[in-house]
């Protein structure tokens, strides 16, 4: 046998014991997770990504038979590819775009108030809902961070939520008491975007 064989063969041997090693310390983690619940999840940050992952999630969900709903709360009510494939699951999936776009287009902030607090009622009449596994409040971070709705409120009424429903937040800079309360807190981080280098939205990439 060659030396380079010999290498080889010792190489293998060396990551067969380390994967060994590896699945057992798994399968022993995995072993000690036993609790099973609604999460509270929240997808921040200045990078691209958060929405996409929120309705990754929701895609993730229907395989599963799950019935899922979503409320935009900044977003007006242009169409988007999200909002077109989704109508193809309408027994499972119920999207309620409630926003009027972004406050710079509205310029009113009592117009954005009341366009919010809309949208929260929905929120809330879904959550209430027993048919409903998943709820996504889609950029619910930014109405909470211009002070739209009470934050107080909306974490009381993300806390008595029933034991089996997951909730998912999406939007930059979450408030840190959301944070806190949350199970799982995902944070996008730019990097890189075409946005910069002077290339506009484009359809099936931004919307």
């Amino acid at each position: 046998m060659t030396d380079a064989a010999t290498d080889a063969e010792e190489l293998n041997r060396r990551h067969a014991e380390k994967m060994k090693r590896r699945k057992a310390l798994q399968e022993r983690t995995l072993a000690s997770k036993t609790v099973e619940k609604g999460l509270l999840m929240v997808h921040t940050g200045k990078g691209k990504g958060k929405s996409t992952a929120a309705f990754g999630l929701m895609m993730r969900a229907v395989g599963h038979g799950m019935r899922v709903g979503m409320v935009q709360f900044v977003k007006g009510a242009w169409s988007t590819g999200e909002t077109v494939a989704l109508e193809r699951f309408e027994d499972l999936v119920d999207f309620h775009t409630m926003g009027e776009g972004f406050t710079w287009d509205t310029q009113d902030r009592a117009r954005d108030i009341a366009a919010a607090e809309a949208a929260w009622a929905k929120a809330r009449e879904l959550m209430a809902d027993p048919r409903y596994r998943l709820i996504v409040l889609d950029e619910l971070n930014i109405v909470l961070r211009m002070e739209y709705l009470p934050m107080d409120e909306v974490l009381a009424t993300l806390a008595a939520r029933r034991p089996d429903l997951h909730v998912c937040i999406t939007g930059r800079n979450a408030r840190p008491e959301l944070i806190a309360a949350a199970d799982l807190v995902t944070e996008m981080t730019l990097v890189k975007h075409p946005f910069e280098a002077g290339v506009k939205a484009q359809a099936g990439i931004e919307f």
